[in-house]
């Protein structure tokens, strides 16, 4: 069984290649099923091209689940080898809707079983049953992966999902996706930073139409993501 001692001395290189791994749509966490409410939102003409996706994603990383989960990630990384059952519960009755909750909590169960089919050190007081941003901070300190560059790379992984969501409902195409993506390099880094210093207090969100739109996707008749 992994220890909690087994992630210390972890060289750079190899964390790197881990971080690239945690965060690649090859690491079977099942991204690609959740759309975040995008799909909704595309349903009410609230999002139909590339600027209109830009500012979406653009208020989510400030205002929206993006930052509070950045914010849990770096928190559960500080308490990697504590009890993360509290923020384990904390992360999850921050799920505003069914749908935001299946997105967090099944990506999470499916990370933690990925990490471990990979050889990962796991937190022994992980629960299987854990919000997706939990377990990847958390997993990711024993890998000896900066919380800054957790952080990063999990919201990169956001905002490619997130363009993909909109390449398949047709908001846009693949050469202004990766503009797109491209153009938030400074946004993602900036939020990793800013979470990176974080605490609990900073926990918080206003983007009201994101939220929304991801509670009223539960009613959407026509769909081919589960959130």
């Amino acid at each position: 069984m992994k220890t909690q001692k087994e992630g210390a001395g972890v060289p750079e290189s190899a964390a790197f290649l881990r971080l690239m791994m945690m965060a690649s749509p090859a690491f079977p966490v099942g991204g690609f099923a959740y759309s975040h409410g995008l799909e909704q939102a595309a349903a009410d003409g609230l999002v139909s091209n590339g600027a209109d996706l830009a500012d979406w994603l653009a208020a989510l990383l400030v205002h929206g689940a993006p930052w509070n989960d950045a914010v849990l990630l770096c928190e559960s990384w500080r308490q990697a080898e504590g009890d993360l059952a509290p923020l384990a519960e904390l992360a999850e009755a921050l799920a505003g809707s069914h749908e935001r909750h299946l997105e967090s909590h099944s990506q999470g169960a499916a990370f933690i079983a990925a990490a471990r089919a990979a050889g990962f050190a796991v937190p022994l007081s992980l629960p299987t049953r854990t919000a997706y941003p939990v377990a990847f901070g958390s997993v990711a300190r024993f890998q000896g992966i900066r919380a800054i560059d957790a952080a990063a790379a999990f919201a990169q992984a956001f905002v490619s999902n997130q363009i993909q969501c909109a390449i398949r409902l047709s908001v846009l195409g693949q050469a202004e996706g990766v503009a797109l993506l491209a153009g938030f390099e400074c946004r993602i880094l900036g939020l990793a930073e800013c979470a990176a210093a974080s605490t609990l207090d900073d926990l918080g969100g206003a983007a009201f139409q994101a939220e929304i739109a991801a509670m009223r996707h539960e009613t959407l008749h026509s769909r081919i993501f589960r959130s």
